[in-house]
């Protein structure tokens, strides 16, 4: 036993190593950089790494959160007591075009809404402030064209990523150049899985939002996803009726597209227990996964986060 916690200490160490290195050769290499935020525990433990990496020092960049309007309410309310408690700048964005046009969940699809509230308004934020590196929180092992990216991952003038352009990454050197007008998605957690994700969160005591512990939450059924009833705005189909059930999330998005898990895990170690011996897709709550056969990729291309 002793044995297996030195070794998880030491990959985490390692992994911490990695990712401050990614972070601060960023900023040095970089003009312009910015933080994706999500207010995902991904995100929680990329902003730690960050404040670890530039201690004492403020962040040397400001984060990014490109908000659809349909988070979950408590995922609002953590991103503005966090980012209140520890200072940070923050730049929240809306696709205010698609937002005036009505586009939503439900009348246009996950396909349609995805593209418009979050592609084109993540390419929006990125032209309208000049950003020139955007950190991301994703991982390798979330998804099979995540597993394609480097951790530079190069985009053209048009926030467009083409697998067959990316750069050798051969003894973790990274390629920062770009041309004017293009820009780089670098991706410090490359290298973590979720279950590595959550020790640093033990480890770190970072917080995260309530949603990841068991609760019971009103959820419906809907063709074999639990959707949490967050708000007023979610439409019911006829003979759906919310029931209280003991429910968790393994990722967060828009409330109407993330589909929960029945659990009894209401600490991080009792998550951990259940990551240990999960049979299932860390991402198979997410509806925007499954639109059509490599969906995520489209989306990646088109500049998706």
């Amino acid at each position: 036993m002793t044995d297996t916690i030195h070794a998880r200490s030491t990959h985490l160490q390692e992994l911490e190593a990695e990712s401050i290195h990614i972070l601060r050769e960023t900023v040095a290499e970089f003009a312009n950089p910015v933080m994706l935020y999500s207010i995902g525990k991904d995100s929680q433990v990329l902003l730690h790494l960050a404040r670890k990496a530039f201690h004492p020092a403020p962040l040397p960049f400001p984060l990014l959160h490109v908000d659809t309007t349909w988070k979950f309410r408590d995922m609002y309310t953590f991103r503005d007591n966090f980012v209140a408690r520890h200072g940070l700048r923050l730049i929240v964005h809306q696709n205010r075009k698609a937002l005036a046009e009505g586009i939503n969940p439900f009348d246009h699809g996950s396909q349609k809404y995805t593209h418009a509230m979050k592609t084109q308004a993540l390419l929006e934020a990125l032209a309208l402030h000049g950003f020139d590196a955007a950190f991301g929180g994703a991982r390798r092992d979330e998804e099979k064209s995540r597993a394609k990216e480097r951790v530079f991952s190069f985009r053209d003038k048009h926030g467009q990523w083409d697998p067959r352009r990316q750069r050798p990454e051969l003894w973790n050197l990274y390629n920062g150049r770009v041309d004017a007008g293009e820009s780089m998605r670098v991706f410090p957690l490359s290298n973590w899985t979720e279950l590595d994700v959550w020790h640093y969160v033990l480890r770190e005591r970072i917080p995260v939002v309530p949603l990841y512990f068991a609760a019971e939450r009103p959820v419906i059924d809907r063709n074999g996803s639990l959707l949490m009833v967050d708000d007023e705005r979610m439409r019911l189909r006829p003979g759906e009726r919310p029931t209280l059930r003991k429910v968790r999330f393994r990722t967060l998005g828009c409330y109407p597209l993330s589909g929960a898990i029945e659990s009894s895990a209401t600490t991080v170690e009792a998550v951990i227990h259940e990551m240990v011996h999960a049979r299932q897709s860390e991402r198979q709550g997410r509806l925007i996964d499954h639109d059509e056969e490599g969906s995520m990729e489209l989306k990646k291309r088109e500049g998706y986060f």
